[in-house]
């Protein structure tokens, strides 16, 4: 009976034990997961943007840009839509900034992008170019059409004196006068004097100026991910790994 009573005993503290070890058990395994998936989140992942690759922008000053056929003008624009990785992972978010400069090229004109400015202010290096932009629009001495072209434009300095110029008008007023290089404004004024029309370039922001990658440009991404679990979880998207340099 005594030796009965010492292995019911015993039996129960293995039990009590086990039940123990059995609720501690997914503690144990759970820290090491937790501490991980911290890691995760912190994680940089590096990407590499193939050349060719478009970036949707916009101009946030104005409806449209006027510039005399030779002027160069600094402007910075804003990137109007995120542009992902193959994964989904946000590498140049929406509202981002670029810096460069619209410049005489051929029979037109183009935005060519210097920097590329993200992440609080982050500036880096860019190679993209917009198409070639040919519109142009004539002014004349007498003309109807100055004001049209000047509502809602921002207007290049020898744009403003080259049409000043030409109109007699010294009174010109457009929403913007750009800083620029080139011509100037001295230039644009000579050029327009003792002419009775002169062409100008005219720019929509909405669709001439959209960029697109000259080489290769290497961004980093923090895990920041636009697509939701479901697009992984279907397969339709392959998750992130830390490899450097990944292509989109």
């Amino acid at each position: 009976m005594f030796n009965l009573h010492r292995l019911q005993k015993t039996t129960a503290a293995l039990i009590a034990l086990g039940m123990t070890a059995t609720t501690a058990a997914p503690i144990i395994v759970a820290s090491p997961a937790l501490a991980q998936s911290r890691v995760a989140q912190s994680q940089r992942y590096d990407y590499r943007l193939p050349s060719g690759t478009n970036i949707p922008v916009r101009y946030e000053e104005a409806d449209k840009i006027v510039l005399a056929p030779d002027e160069t003008a600094r402007i910075t624009l804003t990137v109007a839509d995120d542009v992902l990785g193959r994964d989904g992972s946000v590498l140049i978010p929406s509202g981002s900034q670029v810096e460069g400069q619209i410049e005489p090229y051929g029979r037109g004109s183009r935005f060519v992008a210097r920097n590329l400015i993200i992440d609080r202010g982050s500036r880096r290096s860019i190679n993209a170019t917009s198409d070639v932009i040919t519109r142009t629009e004539e002014v004349s001495r007498g003309g109807t059409n100055t004001t049209s072209i000047l509502t809602g434009a921002a207007v290049g300095s020898a744009a403003a004196a080259l049409i000043s110029g030409v109109t007699g008008d010294r009174r010109i007023r457009p929403l913007e006068v750009l800083a620029g290089t080139g011509v100037g404004a001295a230039g644009g004024l000579l050029l327009g004097r003792n002419r009775d029309k002169a062409k100008v370039v005219i720019i929509d922001p909405d669709s001439d100026l959209d960029l697109r990658l000259r080489s290769d440009l290497v961004l980093s991404s923090y895990g920041y991910n636009s697509r939701s679990n479901s697009d992984y979880d279907s397969g339709r998207y392959s998750r992130p790994s830390s490899r450097d340099d990944r292509g989109i």
